[in-house]
């Protein structure tokens, strides 16, 4: 066996919001501690405003940084791509050839899109009016789209299998793009397409997001997923689920926005860190892997069945570091995870419906206040505080955390989106 050219105490794949927010605290609690991330990007982004960007509120400039500015101090940076895992010797491969031993890895490589199995989609992409605001450079399109859309238009949101990073950003833009239309007086024919049986995973906040629907005259199609493009002719093509039964249908647009499908990356997937799914397999409240005792896991990669967001680093970062110095040295309380994620759904321009579960669809919103009325001051919070908080949150100053289990009554309240 090769041994490695470097070892360090803890190595992090993936500088993304978990690998930075997990070398941020590490170094926090013990600056001395000899760490290593690895990750071949010059520009580390916020993703999640990449929404706004298409529905023109944000500048896609804004959204990102120079890797090099955002590095935790002390943090030996290797910027390079691993092409495999080794845990058995604990040890990562990069596509140079070099080994890295590790006393603990933790993964934090988050998820690929994976445009290539939509057929004809990359082709298009960025043209004849099919746009996402799934990548930086796509991202303008979308606004700009929306800007030149023909009265009577048809504009398709698509929605791929879960799971996918920020399972709300599907139908944020829809709303924002049917508010901008109504703003301007403009009669526009919205559909959402989606493989699920209903607007959102969380039954108490999907039965709102059915009202939001009705408000605009958006028109859903369950059991839909989009399977081709054909750009120049713009035409979409779904394969449709009907009580265990399949079929195809093909729908015109003059909008086109597509969420990809997404998956594990490709590296992890043909690792022994991956169980059958292909995620990373780790222990849903420690975050420690299955079976490999000195390797932990955050972020879109595993296999916690929490919806994949910033606010679920933010809450799993804490405790996996906890969890880390814990068995680095031999003492301490385990922490645990409670599954909490948070997806602010911009349901128009100005209002946002603060979506806030845990595990098993508990409710655990951040204030007492009812979290299915979409409010203006959450949009102040998801523009202005929540950009702000993330760069703080990577650099290893979490923010308060208020979230807990609460009730409210079944009946919707009445709102306007």
């Amino acid at each position: 066996m090769n041994l490695p050219a470097h070892r360090h105490v803890v190595v992090i794949v993936g500088a993304g919001a978990g690998g930075l927010t997990v070398a941020s605290l590490l170094k926090q609690a013990r600056p001395d501690l000899d760490i290593a991330l690895i990750d071949p990007a010059e520009y580390h982004c916020y993703q999640p405003a990449w929404t706004l960007v298409g529905a023109g509120e944000f500048r896609p400039e804004a959204t990102r940084r120079p890797m090099a500015a955002v590095i935790p101090r002390g943090v030996s940076w290797l910027q390079a791509r691993v092409t495999a895992f080794e845990p058995e010797h604990q040890v990562v491969v990069l596509e140079d050839g070099r080994r890295i031993g590790y006393r603990f890895l933790v993964t934090a490589l988050g998820l690929q899109l994976d445009w290539d199995r939509i057929e004809g989609l990359t082709d298009t992409l960025g043209a004849n009016g099919v746009c996402s605001n799934y990548r930086y450079d796509l991202a303008p399109y979308t606004w700009q789209t929306l800007q030149r859309l023909p009265r009577d238009a048809q504009a398709l949101f698509t929605q791929p299998p879960m799971p996918i990073k920020c399972a709300g950003a599907p139908q944020k833009i829809l709303y924002m793009a049917a508010d901008h239309c109504r703003r301007r007086g403009q009669a526009v024919h919205a559909h959402f397409f989606t493989p699920g049986p209903a607007m959102f995973g969380v039954p108490f906040y999907a039965k709102a997001l059915d009202r939001v629907v009705a408000d605009y005259g958006i028109t859903p199609h369950f059991g839909h997923r989009l399977i081709a493009v054909d750009g120049p002719a713009r035409q979409a093509t779904f394969e449709v689920t009907t009580d265990g039964n399949t079929a195809q249908q093909t729908h015109p647009f003059d909008l086109l926005h597509v969420v990809p499908p997404q998956s594990a990356p490709d590296v992890i997937k043909r690792s022994a860190l991956a169980d059958d799914s292909g995620w990373v397999s780790v222990d849903r409240h420690s975050l420690r892997h299955s079976r490999f005792d000195t390797v932990f896991g955050l972020g879109d990669c595993t296999t916690t069945p929490n919806s994949k967001t910033a606010a679920a680093v933010r809450a799993q970062a804490p405790v996996l570091v906890a969890n880390l110095l814990r068995q680095l040295d031999g003492r301490g309380t385990e922490r645990r995870y409670d599954g909490y994620a948070s997806c602010p759904l911009t349901t128009s321009k100005g209002r946002i419906m603060l979506a806030e579960f845990a595990y098993d669809g508990a409710i655990t919103p951040s204030f007492p206040l009812d979290p299915r009325v979409p409010r203006r001051s959450y949009w102040w919070l998801k523009k202005y505080y929540l950009p702000h908080l993330y760069w703080r949150m990577v650099g290893g100053h979490l923010g308060p955390d208020w979230h807990r289990a609460r009730r409210f009554p079944e009946p919707l309240p009445a709102f306007v989106p």
